[in-house]
This record gives structure tokens, sequence and C-alpha cells, in this order.
């Protein structure tokens, strides 16, 4: 009898990055190698694997677009019976904002598993086959089932929820904003292909002016990539008033990685100021990963409120409804 049929079926979705990637003879190093290339450098592992040759991109190149089509595939492998788990092969610039895509948009009862890595397929210490090995047993896990998305790296599994990018060096690439249950799905899936959401940075001395150049962009919606707990100061504040007077939402995340951010400052620019003036303070969600919640919130023409609560992390007594 030859027990390989017994073995689950996974699908391995090939977008790109690191992984796929060596250098050319200039040094530069692009993503040239196929999903079954890459299957073929893993150790022997306990199911049978169906490559899926999606798209060969650095992810640092990815457009809202490129991610609904991720989204969409993994939708596809979903919704297949003989798929038994999942696995998005992607490179790590983006992969903490893909992976929450796909979170948000999909509640799978199927293991649902992003790797890459953080050195070339030709690397000496090349990680790729390693992380690669791992999301597939991770994919055949039943007991991961229902846990939304998880990014598999470093020989650590992590929720897409609150993920961020920490080393560009470190083979431990993945850090959590701050420990979180896990946030079940809230199923958004209004594609976002059309969305535009800005991320500003705000710095010490900065004005107003790219808030205004993303509201003549006609953004729709406004991320802060803010001081501290989510701090700016009062040009920015009277620029926020002006988005709330338009119907443009702004979110206030923080360049500090980890931690809550809670609105508590005052003096004319403080997080407290912010919230006064409109802004919604994302709890957990570092800025990257608040542009998507924003962007499928703003698809899904959620109101104001359910947009208060998605950055609250959604408590449970809350309803998910747009």
């Amino acid at each position: 009898m030859n027990t390989r049929q017994t073995y689950p079926l996974v699908a391995v979705i090939a977008t790109g990055g690191t992984i796929a990637s060596r250098r050319n003879a200039d040094g530069a190093s692009m993503p040239t190698l196929a999903g079954e290339d890459l299957l073929a450098a893993v150790p022997n592992v306990g199911a049978r694997l169906q490559p899926i040759d999606l798209m060969s991109k650095d992810s640092a190149n990815l457009t809202f677009s490129d991610m609904q089509l991720i989204s969409d595939a993994v939708r596809l492998q979903m919704n297949d019976p003989s798929v038994a788990g999942i696995v998005v092969l992607h490179g790590t610039d983006a992969m903490e904002e893909t992976a929450l895509l796909v979170h948000l948009q999909h509640d799978s009862s199927k293991p649902i598993i992003f790797t890459g890595a953080q050195f070339t397929a030709d690397h000496p210490q090349a990680d790729g086959p390693a992380n690669l090995g791992l999301a597939i047993e991770a994919a055949i896990d039943r007991r991961l089932a229902g846990r939304g998305v998880l990014v598999s790296f470093a020989g650590r599994l992590l929720p897409a929820w609150g993920l961020y990018k920490r080393s560009a060096d470190d083979p431990d690439a993945f850090h959590s904003a701050r420990p979180t249950a896990c946030v079940a799905s809230p199923r958004l899936s209004k594609p976002v292909s059309d969305a535009r959401v800005d991320i500003v940075a705000i710095y010490p001395g900065c004005d107003a002016t790219h808030i205004h150049a993303s509201l003549t962009a006609r953004a729709n919606g406004i991320v802060l990539a803010a001081l501290g707990s989510g701090n700016a100061n009062p040009a920015v504040i009277e620029a926020v008033r002006c988005c709330t007077q338009k119907g443009i939402p702004v979110v206030v995340s923080s360049r500090v990685p980890d931690g809550l951010l809670i609105p508590s400052y005052g003096g004319g620019g403080g997080g407290h100021d912010l919230a006064k003036a409109g802004a919604i303070h994302s709890s957990t969600l570092r800025p990257g990963q608040a542009r998507i919640l924003l962007a499928a919130l703003v698809a899904a023409e959620s109101s104001f409120p359910s947009i208060v609560r998605a950055f609250g992390d959604w408590p449970e007594d809350s309803p998910r409804a747009a």
C-alpha cells in the first residue's frame, strides 16, 4: 500500500521574496526560484505538496492589488476540500501586512501559515528551507486550525495580529507588539485593491504638509506613525480636525515598536488632544498593519464606531459588524 496517498495535501503559494532569491553577478538579490525549486530543498515532511506560483516579487514592491491577489489565492485553496492546510511564501518586508489582510478577510478552518527567509537561497546561512519545513508541519497540524493566520519563522509561530518585523539581519525576524489573545477574523471580505490609505510620519517639529498632501491625493484614510504612545503637535491636531470634518478617518499608531497605546497626553498636541480632534488610537497595531486594517474597514464601508472598536482589538462584547 502506498502510504503517501494518506498524507494530507498542503498548498504552497509562492509569491517571491528573499526565500526565492539568489544574488546575480552584480550582487543584487532577486526572486528567481519557483515554488517547485523551493520545495525540492525541504527535508522530508509528512505531507503532499502542491506548489502554486502566483507571482515573483520582492514584497517591498507589493501593492494593495497584489496583496488582494494573494488573499484571493488563499481563499481558493481554503475552498478546496482536498487541501488540508496552506503555506504562503512571502518576502519579509511586507509579510506582516499581507498576513494581516488574509487574516482579516478569511475565517478559515484550515491552518494558514506565512513564512519566508532573511537570507537568500544561495547564502551560506540560508534559512528558507528550515522555515518552509516548519511551516509545512504547522499547516498539517489540526490543532492550529481556527487560530487565524500564523507566521512561522525561526522555529516560532506568531499570530498575524500585532506582528512587526524587528530585525533586518537576524533570522528571528518577527515580534508581536504586545502579548494579546488571538483576535478572531472579522471577515472583512471586500477587496482593498482600490483603497488608498497613507502613512504619515510624525517627528519633532513636523508640520501638517504630508497630511494635507494625502487629502489632496484623495486618500480614503490616514495613519499617523506618531511619537511615544501616540503623540504629535498642535499643527497635526488642526490637520486631523480638517480630516474629521471631511469624513476621512485618521488612525494614530506609533513609531515605538512595543506596548499598548493609550491617548493620555494633553498639552495641545498629545494623544488625548488627537482623540478630541477625531483621531482613533490603534491599541496594538503598528503603522504598517494599521494601514491594512483601515483599508479593509474603509472597503467594507465601516461606521466610525466600528473602526474605533476594531483598533481597540475588538473587545469580545463588541459586535464586529461594519
